[in-house]
């Protein structure tokens, strides 16, 4: 293992067995692309090898922190040294960067496949900041390297290399979701796509009760979405987009997330800007809930339901049958709010113009819909929202948040 600093350089050898090894050291100057030059060579005498595990190759070299990572941008690595121990299979690695940097991952071990290994890692990137959460599916060694390369910069460049140890792997039933992007957590893409002051900078929500909401400030100009997925669902009765929903009014958006069973989530922020007509990506949140939970869908979305709509009752999208249900929302610019069942309810405007009554759900098996006439003169009513009515207990259905 070679590591190098600016002025020094460092190598640790272990022989794989007993008897005499050459080690010969070769050198360039550090900004040369020529070949490199025989410096010196040392005999190694080993008489008792170490009992030790394999360690992962690197391509790259060298080992720690590349000796030129001041001109990357990296000032401090929350770790010294080239190597890493995760007693309890996860880890967190922090470089503090002298400016906004983008940084890719690498996990890699003799057992580790490329698809289990990008279930392994969690990239944040902050102004100041790059982080990357590590999880480790087999105990032994691991390489882990980062790549490094400025908002404006098209080449990833390799900057570190550790040697991690794992001494206890992590149950591989608790990996990140597939598809993580390498924004996760509040950063650089949020605020650059409009959005400030998040209820949760970190990218990991652990939640016990199943239920979480991720709020940010926004820009006026913006709109913004949500997903949820998940890589195997097993128990889930309604599709996971219907566990989640936004609510979004002139400068702040809220992302409210009722999960129906346990497991590892993953929600993806999109936003675009008033005059643009596609989302774009923005960043991802990881959702873990281990005890279980088992939340009733939110009523499915359509999309008249947008920007200063506001779902205050109910909140949950399956309806008790032959009950009565308050309906309490606010729909800016709507001349007329109505609740379609098996009769048609008109709501009543409250002095805060909250649209309020009282609906009957009706058998079970029936849909019930919220619609809106949002233009004074317009012909039809929009439908909003729509919920089931279910034959449960009222005591199973719950409420999602």
């Amino acid at each position: 293992m070679m590591t190098v600093s600016e002025n020094s350089m460092t190598i640790k050898v272990a022989p794989p067995t007993e008897g005499l090894f050459g080690l010969m050291i070769f050198a360039r100057d550090a900004d040369s692309q020529a070949p490199y030059n025989w410096v010196c060579s040392y005999q190694i005498q080993c008489l008792e090898p170490r009992n030790r595990e394999e360690l992962p190759e690197n391509p790259f070299c060298f080992w720690g922190l590349h000796q030129k990572m001041r001109d990357f941008g990296i000032v401090e690595s929350s770790h010294k040294g080239e190597l890493l121990v995760a007693s309890q299979g996860t880890l967190l690695l922090t470089l503090q960067t002298s400016r906004p940097l983008l940084a890719t991952y690498e996990l890699a071990s003799n057992d580790l496949d490329a698809a289990l290994s990008r279930k392994c890692l969690a990239s944040q990137a902050e102004e100041q900041q790059l982080s990357c959460h590590v999880l480790c599916p087999f105990q032994g060694y691991y390489r882990l390297s980062v790549f490094v390369k400025d908002l404006g910069a098209s080449t990833f460049r390799n900057v570190a290399n550790f040697l991690l140890r794992c001494l206890r792997p992590i149950n591989q039933n608790q990996l990140f979701p597939s598809g993580l992007s390498m924004h996760c957590g509040a950063g650089i893409s949020s605020m650059g796509r409009g959005l400030f002051n998040p209820s949760h900078s970190a990218p990991i929500v652990t939640t016990k009760l199943g239920k979480c909401n991720i709020t940010f400030h926004t820009r006026a100009d913006i709109d913004v979405t949500a997903s949820l997925s998940k890589d195997k669902v097993t128990s889930a009765k309604y599709p996971l987009d219907r566990y989640l929903l936004v609510t979004q009014l002139k400068t702040k958006v809220s992302v409210c997330v009722a999960l129906p069973e346990s497991g590892v989530y993953k929600v993806g922020l999109f936003g675009r800007c008033k005059d643009s007509k596609d989302f774009v990506h923005i960043c991802d949140y990881i959702i873990r809930c281990f005890s279980e939970p088992s939340w009733p869908p939110f009523p499915k979305v359509y999309g008249p339901w947008g920007k200063g709509c506001v779902l205050l009752e109910p909140r949950r999208g399956v309806l008790q049958e032959q009950s009565w249900v308050r309906f309490r929302v606010k729909v800016p610019n709507a001349s007329s709010v109505v609740v379609i069942g098996q009769e048609k309810v008109v709501l009543q405007p409250s002095p805060n113009m909250v649209w309020e009554g009282d609906v009957l759900a009706a058998s079970a098996g029936t849909q019930v819909k919220l619609a809106a006439r949002l233009s004074q003169h317009g012909p039809s009513l929009e439908v909003m929202l729509a919920f089931e009515v279910g034959s449960v207990s009222p005591a199973s259905l719950g409420c999602s948040g």
